[in-house]
């Protein structure tokens, strides 16, 4: 008895005619009565009745429908148990990210492996695109999660199904902040404190510049900065709006900060990026396997 024809049978049950569960299966008909008819002579028993256009499990049927669905389901455990069950994977990752919730991602990725391979260890660089890539051309990263605007070409890079909005930061007493949105006309005389990275000039597509259009040459940028949470307090000196993305300076309650997205929106996308000749040990194969499951 194979966990297979028990999957014919159970499938049969379900459309409770041969004819429909054939075409579901994309079997023959002949196919599929010849293997139920075996089963039922290898258990010596009558699986199916028969009533007008229809066929309906005995009661010997239904026992065995029910047995089959566990055995079915147990199957399909063991399979996936053994799919990432292997006592060699150990060793390290090491992984550079930006400040973005695509990190969620990586996190769950991180403790699905461990919670099967606790000697695999994951090693997180922060930074900005501009050191991630730095460290990626050195061999001192497995991988980058980078945000856009960034060039690609030099990597392999895989979409993650996540992405941040552009906005600014503003005090919660500035006129800014009882806005809804803000627009690029209410940006482009304000003294705007911006991520270096959206200043790249060499980056094919960068959106954060398209989206300014014939503004952003002469957008009033007073400071730069390479993580946006150190800017957050220029905000607070009243230095100008940092424009940056969401969930990344405290923006919450207690803060004297609000977040105010942009209008048209605009929004970030994730990439997690890796070098093109890279060699990956069994732990980083392992992760980047799992990356590409979960975008998928």
């Amino acid at each position: 008895m194979e966990i297979k024809t028990l999957q014919y049978f159970v499938r049969i049950a379900k459309e409770e005619s041969i004819t429909r569960a054939a075409n579901a299966l994309h079997i023959t008909q002949p196919t599929l009565s010849r293997q139920i008819k075996e089963l039922e002579t290898e258990l010596d028993v009558k699986l199916f009745k028969r009533s007008n256009h229809n066929i309906h499990l005995t009661d010997e049927g239904l026992l065995l429908k029910n047995r089959a669905e566990e055995l079915i389901e147990m199957s399909r455990k063991i399979q996936e148990e053994f799919k990432v069950i292997d006592r060699n994977i150990e060793g390290n990752v090491y992984i550079g990210c930006g400040e973005t919730k695509g990190m969620e991602i990586i996190a769950n990725i991180f403790k699905e492996i461990q919670t099967h391979h606790p000697k695999v260890h994951f090693h997180i660089y922060s930074g900005n695109a501009e050191d991630i890539a730095s460290r990626l051309d050195k061999g001192l990263l497995d991988f980058g999660l980078l945000i856009q605007p960034v060039n690609l070409n030099k990597y392999k890079a895989l979409d993650l199904p996540t992405f941040d909005h552009w906005g600014v930061i503003a005090k919660k007493d500035d006129t800014l902040s009882e806005k809804d949105y803000v627009t690029k006309t209410d940006l482009s005389k304000e003294a705007l404190i911006c991520s270096r990275q959206v200043l790249e000039t060499n980056i094919e597509e960068n959106e954060f510049a398209e989206w300014f259009g014939h503004l952003y040459k002469d957008l009033n940028i007073v400071s730069t900065f390479n993580l946006a949470y150190n800017a957050g307090w220029m905000v607070k000196a009243n230095m100008g709006y940092v424009v940056t993305l969401d969930s990344i300076v405290n923006t919450s309650v207690e803060s004297e900060l609000k977040f105010v997205p942009l209008e048209p929106k605009l929004i970030a996308k994730h990439n997690l990026v890796w070098r093109k000749d890279h060699t990956f040990s069994k732990a980083a194969q392992l992760f980047l396997e799992k990356a590409i499951e979960a975008c998928y």
